[in-house]
């Protein structure tokens, strides 16, 4: 079962496509509005979006954008545009998948399948370990040479994000994007809760164990050597 977004303004068609969807036990949510759905997204995450592309308030690639700005949830676009441009369009704008209106509740459950396994496929496990760190992501503890970290929310957040791609240098916008859910934002805060993180793990700017800043590109979290 998974928990999906249905952005569609149209309430005969919304009703249907909740309906499909509770039948298979999947749990439903809704908005006829994008701004509705952003709000959603950010404040309650759904596993996955069935996003409309003719709502009222905002044309749905420009939705498309806005939620790719704040969240990575798979997104299938549904639509009545059975343009092929525009459908390269959407797929190259962050869309997962797309569906050409009108579409059996069957062809959608196993759109809504594809795109569920291909993101679990990419979610990391749920305990991460770099070295002697540890990060339990479902619990939100992490630990270093097997002692406890007291970490804030976002402390946490940003460590395991960045314990989920270790060895990989991350980019400052990416963890704007993905860590604060924000499009724009200052460096400045990321540096902070950088210091921060470094403090707790027993380091410094000038002496790294865990993380390593690469100067003009972003931030890499590496077991010592």
């Amino acid at each position: 079962m998974a928990t999906v977004l249905v952005v569609e303004d149209d309430d005969y068609v919304r009703s249907a496509i909740i309906q499909e969807l509770g039948r298979r036990q999947h749990a439903v949510r809704s908005a006829a509005r994008a701004l509705d759905a952003l709000r959603e997204i950010t404040q309650n995450p759904p596993d996955a979006v069935v996003l409309d592309l003719g709502l009222p308030d905002l044309d749905g690639s420009e939705a498309l954008k806005m939620v790719r700005s704040v969240s990575s949830v798979p997104v299938i676009v549904a639509t009545a545009r059975d343009d092929e441009a525009e459908i390269v369009r959407l797929l190259e704008a962050g869309a997962d998948d797309y569906l050409v209106k009108p579409f059996s509740g069957d062809h959608l459950n196993a759109r809504l399948e594809a795109v569920l396994r291909r993101a679990r496929a990419a979610t990391p496990p749920p305990v991460l370990y770099v070295g002697t760190l540890m990060v339990d992501q479902n619990r939100r503890e992490a630990t270093v040479d097997g002692t406890p970290l007291t970490l804030t929310r976002r402390e946490f957040d940003l460590l395991a994000y960045l314990a989920a791609r270790a060895n990989r240098v991350v980019s400052r916008k990416e963890l704007l994007t993905e860590v604060w859910q924000q499009s724009y934002g200052d460096d400045q805060t990321i540096d902070v809760h950088l210091s921060w993180l470094r403090r707790k793990l027993g380091e410094s700017a000038s002496a790294p164990r865990y993380l390593h800043t690469v100067r003009g590109v972003g931030v890499m979290l590496s077991a010592p050597s």
